[in-house]
């Protein structure tokens, strides 16, 4: 589907100061992989989930836990989104992953839709191929039919009538940094296209 030394060389002029390190190449083709496996076919929706995972990951492209682990944060203490408390497991349910999965119930949601134990072990989503399949399943309407993490879906919003990568933001987290990643969509958009073979 790629060129993959090509695409490297090109994300690395655009977004990574002349080239990618071997810890960005890495994370990249753990996401590239798994858009291939997963039939993502629109370079739309590859674009805004690699300018995400940029964004999300202080631009390593690889999962990483949320800086500050939640402290101070509703989510980085024993709550759930609707305030209840629970005792177990005895787990704080911080950002991690290319998405910073965050909260009691997308761990809990996640982990039965992708049919690993993410609740009892949240730094499961700090693993890259585990990583990539969140990315996928929360971003467009995987095994579930929506959008899993606000209920909007990459399918909203780059589609045959709309191609609106500022307003897609609204998949992960409402408007926040709206603008700033819609820039690194528009670059990835260009190396994908420039590297794709037949």
């Amino acid at each position: 589907m790629w060129n993959r030394k090509k695409l490297y060389d090109e994300i690395g002029q655009l977004l990574c100061n002349g080239r990618l390190t071997t810890y960005q190449r890495k994370g990249l083709e753990y996401k590239l992989s798994a858009f291939e496996q997963h039939a993502i076919g629109d370079m739309r929706w590859c674009a805004y989930m690699l300018a995400t995972s940029y964004h999300e990951t202080g631009g390593t492209l690889q999962p990483i836990e949320e800086w500050g682990a939640g402290r101070g944060k509703p989510y980085g203490q024993k709550r759930k989104r609707n305030g209840t408390a629970y005792e177990m497991p005895d787990r704080i349910y911080y950002g991690r992953g290319d998405v910073q999965l965050t909260w009691y119930e997308n761990y809990e949601r996640m982990g039965r839709l992708l049919q690993i134990p993410l609740l009892e072990q949240p730094e499961l989503a700090l693993d890259p191929d585990i990583s990539a399949r969140i990315l996928i399943e929360g971003m467009t309407r995987g095994r579930s039919g929506r959008g899993d993490f606000t209920g909007l879906a990459l399918e909203d919003f780059f589609n045959g009538w709309r191609d609106d990568a500022v307003q897609a933001r609204r998949v992960v987290n409402g408007m926040d940094r709206a603008r700033l990643i819609a820039q690194y969509h528009v670059l990835f958009l260009r190396a994908l296209r420039s590297a794709t073979t037949d």
